[in-house]
């Protein structure tokens, strides 16, 4: 079944330039799609248009009828005073308004009117099917994935950063259990305990999912098929990004290979038509002419292109053999929160280490100690005189950003107008984009921008927080080439388990306020905490008390009444299951009305699924009273 049909979809910002330019394409029920394209292709835009928070200038979107759609970036007002749990269990409002009218009922029921049982069955299978009696449960197993704590949970929704609020939006938008879920760069505020959680849920879920991201180890565990954006208009393949990546590869080859044999050809027939010409009899200047308009149509052939990539590196300055950098008992807290104590370490030359851990516990504030632009409360770092460190931080900010990205490089990295010409467009910063000014930037193109000012530093001493962060997929590639030709010493913050497995040889992990050193890659550091998993002893388990359920007056007899009326009402259901399936066949060729068939048939069997649920609790009830 269809679930979202993009047909002939056209959006423009600036007057013949379209962001998007006659975009078709179609997913069905249950599929995982990955939306892939650089930075500003119209990924996000298409999800805007599709959540109804744009309009397209021309071309529709047709959702499945019932098709409840979430956006993780589009974050509803909350009443003032709402607090992070209260945001939670907003996501329960329907619910909770069931289990009230249950309630209400439940305590009208003595008088047996058929009306008022009939309702409450229904609402009874509706809270069931919803998940109404599992409210806490699932709360908790969503809380303790995202690493969303108990004491966070109070903190006020209004007064958390940007991506705080994305991490909660995306909590409450799993607990509301959508249909249809658009994830736009889902990763970039999680850390890797989430990641990995977020892609166990995503594997089991069974909606719909659309996920824009450049995690490329999480679009290879979450998707099954890729639609690029390219020049406003799709292109597919048939599976995750791995083999996107190899599949696009091969098609540039292959496109190539037919241009250059059909330049060939233009080649050969421009002889042969010459020649026909130079005979100059009336059949061989109609056959020269008849090959000339042959000639007309291959040249139309355009070259394939590869994208634009940055070329630049990092500047190296050479280091001497003394201290680069020790750490001797370093502490640091904020107010009543630790974030690490006694932490003693010493850097070597050529190190490359991951410092992971998970969010807020103090990766970002220990490198800006090291960097002497935090103190710490207690403890020293001391770094070697001949060491010169390079810094992109997590949050770029710029002091002046009502600047022009030229003058940025003019009055902020010191250079004169053709070396800020040229760093610039190394960094794909061409034409007029480089008058304008940087606030208008996307997180991406800041990056870029931060990374071009960094480029020319001599350094031997690298230090980069997220560095992949809000880059797309190309830019992703090109700074791990940078890396890669780098030769000093590296330390780095990252959730990209791509980078961390392509370049980490040593691994700090920040726990509990103290920092483990383990020396190895990333894949013995997963294997050696998968050991240390299998050999903990496992966690007691706590029984957690069901919540009762409404009670309904009339013992055994009303019990038997209802399992009655649930056989009679399971069997109506099979028989109009068996006439959908026979109506579907005759409207084969009818979409609009296979559609709705589809969906009808869809809530027949959730419908008798949940019954069955019903049937099997009241055998329960009727054999335990019936024993009792």
């Amino acid at each position: 079944m269809i679930e979202i049909a993009v047909r002939d979809l056209v959006k423009e910002y600036e007057i013949g330039q379209p962001v998007l330019d006659g975009l078709t394409f179609q997913v069905d029920t249950g599929e995982r799609v990955g939306i892939l394209g650089r930075n500003g292709a119209g990924k996000t835009t298409l999800f805007r248009i599709l959540t109804g928070q744009e309009r397209a200038d021309s071309g529709d979107v047709i959702v499945a009828p019932g098709g409840r759609m979430g956006l993780i970036s589009q974050i509803p007002v909350y009443p003032a005073g709402f607090t992070v749990e209260d945001v939670l269990r907003s996501a329960f409002d329907e619910l909770r308004a069931m289990e009230r009218e249950l309630h209400t009922l439940s305590e009208e029921l003595a008088g047996a009117d058929r009306a008022l049982l009939d309702r409450y069955d229904r609402l009874q299978v509706a809270f069931e099917t919803g998940g109404g009696y599992e409210i806490e449960t699932r709360l908790e197993k969503v809380c303790t994935g995202l690493g969303i704590e108990k004491e966070f949970r109070a903190k006020a929704f209004a007064d958390l950063s940007g991506g705080e609020k994305t991490r909660i939006n995306l909590a409450r938008l799993i607990l509301v259990d959508t249909e249809i879920l658009l994830l736009d760069e889902p990763t970039n505020h999680l850390d890797l305990n989430a990641t990995v959680w977020l892609e166990d849920y995503l594997r089991q879920y069974k909606g719909t999912v659309l996920v824009i991201s450049h995690d490329r180890y999480f679009l290879d565990k979450t998707v099954q098929r890729v639609v690029e954006i390219r020049d406003g208009k799709a292109e597919f393949y048939a599976g995750n990004y791995s083999f996107y990546a190899i599949e696009k590869e091969k098609r540039y080859l292959e496109q190539l290979r037919q241009y250059k044999k059909e330049q060939a050809e233009v080649k050969r027939l421009t002889e042969t038509a010459r020649m026909m010409h130079q005979h100059n009899t009336e059949h061989l200047n109609k056959r020269a002419f008849s090959i000339e308009k042959r000639i007309a149509k291959l040249r139309g052939t355009a070259r394939p292109t590869r994208e634009r990539t940055m070329k630049a590196g990092f500047g190296q300055a050479e280091f001497f053999a003394d201290d680069l950098l020790s750490l001797k008992d370093l502490s640091k807290s904020f107010g009543d929160q630790k974030l690490f104590s006694d932490v003693t370490l010493r850097v070597e030359p050529g190190d490359r280490i991951a410092l992971l851990g998970d969010n807020g516990t103090g990766k970002s504030t220990l490198l800006k100690i090291i960097l002497d632009q935090e103190p710490a409360d207690a403890g020293a770092v001391r770094q070697g005189i001949t060491v010169k460190t390079g810094y992109l931080p997590q949050q770029i900010r710029f002091s002046h950003p009502e600047r022009s990205l030229y003058d940025t490089m003019l009055y902020e990295a010191g250079c004169n107008a053709q070396q800020a010409r040229d760093r610039l467009g190394k960094f794909l910063f061409q034409g007029e984009d480089v008058f304008k000014p940087v606030s208008v930037l996307s997180g991406g193109e800041q990056s870029r921008l931060r990374l071009c000012m960094l480029m020319d530093e001599k350094v031997n001493f690298l230090i980069l927080d997220e560095p992949t962060n809000h880059l797309d997929l190309e830019s992703r590639e090109w700074i791990e080439g940078a890396v890669e030709d780098y030769e000093g010493t590296l330390l780095f913050v990252s959730h990209d388990r791509y980078f961390i497995d392509r370049f980490a040889t040593r691994i700090w992990t920040l726990e509990n306020g103290k920092i483990t050193d383990f020396r190895g890659d990333y894949e013995a550091y997963q294997a050696m905490r998968e050991r240390q998993k299998a050999l903990a002893p496992p966690p007691a388990k706590e029984e957690k008390p069901k919540k009762a359920r409404p009670k309904r007056p009339g013992g055994t007899k009303q019990l038997k009444k209802d399992l009655a009326a649930a056989e009679k009402r399971m069997e109506k259901l099979d028989g109009l299951l068996k006439e959908l399936e026979a109506e579907k066949e005759e409207a084969a060729s009818d979409y609009q009305r296979l559609q709705e068939l589809t969906q009808q048939e869809a809530d027949y069997a959730a419908e008798y699924d949940a019954l069955m649920e019903t049937w099997e609790t009241l055998s329960e009830a009727i054999e335990a009273e019936e024993n009792g």
